[in-house]
């Protein structure tokens, strides 16, 4: 390889996909950095059982952040605290996470009509007291990651990002969408250099939005001069993009999986999914990821159909096993 500068590449958090088995993945792939599925600092603090999973950071596991969401400085706090220090119920810690990241950026209904994820777009001088709150109970770095506003007549990504420094931030992310976009085509680059001008140079910032390939990549790091880029959907079935963009940025050659690469992927993922939860969560689970690595495959539609009626791990695992002869 040569000296040129990689960029940090981060897998980007996202319910339901990014647990420690897809996480595990991408780092093998080529990620720098991984971000946890969001987590309820509510349901951290009042002891909920299945948080603990969700915070799940196994052996190889890092570097990881842990990513709460949530709207109230006090408890968000409590919940950094807790993940700092690993004494929430049903911590396994086998790393230890190395930052906390704020979720300013969901765009689900549930989320935000209860005033978490992109509804706190809407209250720059409450980002900022949140973070100032986490800051002041961790020592580990406090990340936000954000959107470009609300809608699309309240683009204060900027705004949100300075208050969000002023609080004592130490990096942002930006998704290049505002949350009345959701996640529809197209994204607004130029919010992303707007903020990378106007917080300290100090402090990264990492662009999200459309990465698809290294051309993709290498277009929103000379747009925007962002320090780094986040990595969403587009790994889904591609944990590898990680590596094909440091190829590309690089000016080497990259070679995409075949695949019988891919549907080994595939059942890897379902097999380490399955020994964490259980066959029986596992395998519903899993159906839905393993369709991301099949597509585009002769017969992926008869294939999804199969997997979608199976109930153990070893039938799965021939489905996917006999991919090529299942027309």
């Amino acid at each position: 390889m040569n000296n040129t500068r990689i960029p940090l590449l981060l897998l980007s958090p996202m319910a339901g996909f990014t647990d420690a088995s897809f996480r595990l993945m991408c780092l093998k792939g080529g990620a720098d950095y991984c971000i946890s599925e969001m987590i309820s600092a509510k349901a951290l603090v009042y002891k909920d059982k299945k948080t603990a999973d969700l915070a799940f950071l196994p052996v190889g596991d890092k570097p990881t952040a842990i990513q709460l969401f949530g709207h109230e400085p006090d408890t968000m706090a409590a919940a950094a605290e807790m993940i700092e220090r690993g004494s929430f119920l049903g911590c396994r810690y086998e790393e230890r996470p190395v930052a906390i990241d704020i979720n300013m950026g969901c765009p689900v209904k549930k989320i935000s009509l209860s005033g978490d994820g992109s509804a706190l777009m809407k209250d720059p001088e409450l980002c900022k007291r949140i973070v100032f709150a986490m800051k002041s109970r961790v020592d580990l770095p406090v990340t936000v990651k954000i959107r470009a506003g609300w809608d699309k007549k309240s683009k204060n990504a900027v705004e949100v990002a300075l208050a969000c420094v002023e609080g004592g931030a130490d990096g942002i992310a930006v998704h290049a969408r505002t949350r009345e976009e959701l996640y529809n085509p197209g994204i607004d680059m130029d919010i992303i250099a707007r903020v990378r001008d106007a917080v300290p140079s100090h402090i990264p910032v990492i662009g999200n939005g459309d990465i698809k390939d290294g051309e993709s990549a290498e277009r929103m790091l000379k747009e925007t001069g962002c320090d780094g880029i986040m990595i969403g959907r587009e790994a889904l079935g591609n944990p590898w993009i990680f590596k094909e963009i440091k190829a590309t940025l690089c000016k080497e050659s990259y070679t995409s999986p075949t695949p019988e690469e891919r549907i080994a992927a595939a059942i890897s993922l379902v097999s380490a999914v399955v020994a964490m939860k259980g066959e029986d969560k596992g395998i519903r689970e899993a159906r839905g990821r393993s369709a991301h690595f099949i597509r585009g495959l002769r017969g992926s539609a008869e294939i999804r159909a199969k997997l979608n009626s199976t109930t153990s791990l070893d039938e799965f695992k021939a489905i996917l096993t006999n991919w090529d002869r299942n027309e």
